[in-house]
């Protein structure tokens, strides 16, 4: 598998993912109704004419995990156990249809579990960006990853 392993991990750590994503009319409207969110900011195109914004909003959940999503092949693909949460979760710029969005990642703390040990905890500091390279996610999320495998 792609993903590292706790002790591979290194505070400090960058990733630029080389993955992009523009985001799509049918993408927004997708995720929004499967996750049973009727908000008209993402649905309704007259209703969004008369916001701030002037059009739609592609939903921020789907933002985040695309976000997320972007940094698995290079970070925790087959490696981690899973997420124990997640925080600082913000989306100082609008995501609209057809943007362009990159992830970063940079590892910013790691530790041992005390309870598991065949496991490590790591902290991901995600950050997205559209095609004019302004930040429009951010968060900080805690993976529980495997060790190495002893030989």
């Amino acid at each position: 598998m792609a993903g590292l392993y706790f002790e591979e991990f290194e505070v400090g750590r960058e990733f630029h993912h080389e993955f992009s994503r523009t985001v799509t009319e049918m993408d927004n409207t997708m995720f929004s109704l499967l996750t049973m969110n009727p908000q008209p900011l993402h649905l309704d195109a007259h209703f969004s004419e008369k916001t701030e914004f002037g059009q739609r909003l592609f939903n921020s959940l789907y933002t985040l995990g695309i976000m997320i999503g972007m940094s698995v092949y290079d970070t925790t693909l087959g490696t981690t156990v899973g997420n124990l949460g997640m925080t600082d979760v913000k989306f100082p710029k609008p995501v609209f249809h057809g943007d362009t969005l990159k992830a970063h990642t940079k590892i910013i703390g790691k530790r041992a579990s005390k309870s598991r040990p065949t496991q490590g905890i790591v902290e991901f500091e995600h950050t997205m960006t559209n095609q004019r390279g302004e930040v429009v996610a951010s968060c900080r999320r805690t993976g529980l990853m495997h060790c190495k495998p002893k030989a």
